[in-house]
């Protein structure tokens, strides 16, 4: 257990739990993320100047990608203008977190999350530990800080990103060279021990005959960067004492994206199990000793340690888990581009109806350009959320799942990063449940403005019945289905919301 002793010199907070996965495992959701539903996040860094989406760091240096092709024409070959010169080109000069603020809480956000720093290894704070960081570089401001300030001014918990645990293999590209063309021979920018604390000295994750496009291995066994990444991840939390921790990939270092199956007393894990402990007792400290923080993962072995809630990247699940979980998406790339075609707002009500459903919530990543400013298109998204749960809004916030989650035959199609518009039907309603009420949501209306349900057994027995938007509309309960009269005109042109009240 070498690596445990390597550890011992980074102070976690005293409180309830302890970084083993027996301790942990006691962790129990806080009610504010199951009443929650919908967080907006704030996928936007440096990687956003170019405009040209996500992982532009790591591929400004593949040679022949398209974002290696916009850079050299654009900015000039990566020996001599790399990404530490793009992160000196973001100023974030419009950015306005309370205006913006203001969106998403109208579009329903009950919860925000802010990216801490991508795997680009740039900093959205103004860190101790490391100097390329929004303050002293590029923006000139702490993000994070501004982020918090209007996220707590709106009464929102807050919440952060860390991409960062991955970036030791993520960022090895940037010591590589061009094999062919002009620039045959030179070496990038990222060879430069000038500039080694951005660009890492990961140099036995390069191999010049395999450049594969995904980073393999994802994490790192390299005793210096668990080490490194353990104590931001403790600056950050002792900083701005999050609500909500995002990790992008398994607890770290050790995880499925790894192809690892390490048991569970690997001292790969000691690293993350750390972190999650001085995050819980930090919370636990400021809250009278209970702990209101969550540690969001990907990973499929959640189910055998529940230290937080499992995050499903552009996917969900198939039905309901017995545990809170968590969608993560974008209403486009994850960071700005202008190539990127946008969901609609239909589709994106229909993603977030879908998950509640199923015991879950959705984080939405809303991109921003790099002066700080969303575009119209997505406005107009958050816009239009807004009219939905002004409607619909008691069938959201607060309920819980119904035995089933749903009838009809259309699903969503469940395969890694698919996320293909459903062709809903009438037939097709998701459900939640709050108290004696059942919340139905139709997934299209009906052209005979009839909803019909059948999932309701004998001993569910009808009171009343309201159109949410509308009010009480008439309904009969007979032969195993309960058929419900709709208005000519609905209340909203995305997903309506039945409200059945039941006998106790």
């Amino acid at each position: 257990m070498i690596l445990n002793s390597f550890f011992a010199k980074t102070h976690i907070a005293k409180g309830p739990f302890e970084p083993t996965f027996e301790s942990l495992g006691k962790f129990e959701c806080p009610e504010w993320f199951r009443d929650a539903k919908l967080g907006i996040w704030s996928h936007w860094g440096a990687q956003s100047v170019p405009m040209y989406g996500d992982w532009y760091a790591r591929n400004m240096y593949v040679e022949g990608s398209e974002q290696y092709r916009y850079h050299i024409r654009h900015y000039g070959h990566p020996s001599t203008f790399g990404y530490k010169d793009i992160v000196q080109l973001w100023k974030a000069e419009h950015f306005d977190p309370y205006s913006l603020m203001d969106l998403y809480v109208a579009a329903g956000a009950k919860y925000f999350v802010a990216q801490a720093m991508h795997h680009d290894n740039f900093f959205n704070y103004d860190s101790k530990l490391h100097r390329f960081n929004s303050v002293n570089m590029g923006p000139k401001k702490d993000i994070l800080a501004l982020w918090k300030a209007a996220a707590s001014r709106r009464g929102l918990p807050f919440g952060l990103s860390e991409h960062l645990g991955a970036t030791f293999s993520w960022f090895k590209f940037n010591k590589g060279l061009d094999k062919e063309g002009p620039y045959a021979g030179v070496h990038y920018d990222g060879n430069s021990p000038e500039y080694e604390d951005l660009y890492l000295p990961n140099r036995e994750h390069y191999d010049p005959d395999n450049l594969s496009s995904e980073p393999r291995p994802w994490y790192t066994d390299n005793p210096w960067w668990h080490q490194r990444w353990l104590d931001v991840m403790k600056e950050i939390i002792d900083f701005y004492q999050p609500d909500l921790l995002y990790s992008d990939g398994g607890l770290p270092f050790a995880s499925a994206w790894d192809q690892r199956d390490a048991p569970l007393d690997d001292p790969l894990f000691t690293a993350g199990l750390r972190a999650v402990a001085h995050l819980y007792n930090t919370s636990a400290a400021a809250n009278g000793g209970v702990n209101r923080a969550i540690f969001n993962q990907k990973d499929r072995r959640q189910d055998v340690y529940r230290i937080g809630i499992l995050d499903i990247e552009r996917s969900q699940s198939p039905d309901i888990r017995l545990d809170p979980w968590q969608t993560d998406t974008c209403v486009g790339d994850w960071f700005y581009n202008v190539r990127t075609e946008y969901k609609k707002p239909g589709h994106v009500i229909e993603i977030l109806v879908d998950i509640i459903a199923k015991n879950g919530n959705l984080l939405l990543n809303i991109p921003q350009k790099p002066d700080g400013t969303i575009d119209d298109e997505c406005t107009y998204i958050l816009q239009e959320m807004a009219k939905w749960i002004r409607v619909c809004e008691e069938g959201v916030y607060g309920t819980r799942p119904f035995r089933v989650s749903g009838e009809g035959l259309s699903r969503v199609v469940i395969d890694h990063f698919t996320e293909d518009r459903v062709d809903w039907n009438a037939g097709d309603f998701r459900f939640t449940q709050k108290g004696n009420t059942l919340y139905a949501f139709q997934m299209r209306w009906p052209e005979d403005h009839r909803a019909v349900i059948r999932t309701l057994t004998p001993a569910d027995q009808v009171k009343s019945v309201r159109l949410l938007g509308v009010g009480e509309v008439p309904f009969e309960q007979s032969y195993g289905a309960l058929i419900v009269s709709l208005p000519d005109r609905r209340p909203t042109p995305y997903v309506n919301c039945l409200a059945i009240e039941l006998h106790a």
